[in-house]
């Protein structure tokens, strides 16, 4: 992501906030190596037995954290899905579109992708600059949340940032089984 003046960056902020965007760009960046120099094919390329491809990938770390985001500044969103009484051998028509959030569609572009990602990127970084980081709102109904649970905005970006990196991680063993490029090492 290429920081603007009106985007914070951790050296135009200070202490916790800082700290969250500089780690939080820091594995965006990482992210982002995996999928350079891709062409579209490249980035649609399941390269190990997961179903996991660069381009999927970079649309779910992009929606992911635009969800979350959103959720520090509305709470849970009204028409959530309810995890908790999904019929999985007949997955309601919500289900099937949030499965197409982990897929790099015909019509979608690397290039489109990544475009989207930085924006919300963007959106991401001025919220972590602004944000009363101990608000919370009630997590919403899923079998891998507490009931009652709430997580305020500090627990949700920390959230994003492992996220962002353990996405990181899948998309380098992607990458490498691709054409052996790692982003780290």
């Amino acid at each position: 992501m290429t920081t603007t003046p009106e985007t914070p960056s951790a050296s135009t902020t200070t202490g916790e906030r800082a700290d969250l965007l500089d780690v939080l760009q820091k594995h965006r960046g990482l992210f982002r190596v995996t999928v350079q120099d891709l062409s579209d094919e490249q980035a649609r390329t399941r390269s190990t037995v997961s179903e996991l491809t660069l381009g999927g990938l970079v649309k779910h770390v992009a929606t992911t954290e635009k969800h979350w985001a959103r959720f520090v500044q509305e709470g849970p969103a009204e028409d959530a899905i309810d995890w908790t009484n999904v019929d999985w051998s007949n997955p309601p028509a919500e289900v099937s579109a949030y499965a197409d959030g982990f897929r790099m569609l015909d019509d979608e572009t690397l290039a489109g992708l990544l475009e989207e990602y930085d924006a919300v990127a963007a959106a991401t970084d001025a919220l972590v600059a602004t944000v009363d980081l101990d608000s919370s709102h009630p997590l919403p109904s899923a079998p891998w949340f507490p009931p009652g649970a709430r997580w305020s905005a500090r627990r949700v970006l920390a959230h994003i940032v492992a996220e962002t990196a353990q996405h990181a991680g899948h998309a380098d063993i992607i990458r490498e089984a691709i054409d052996g490029q790692k982003s780290m090492g």
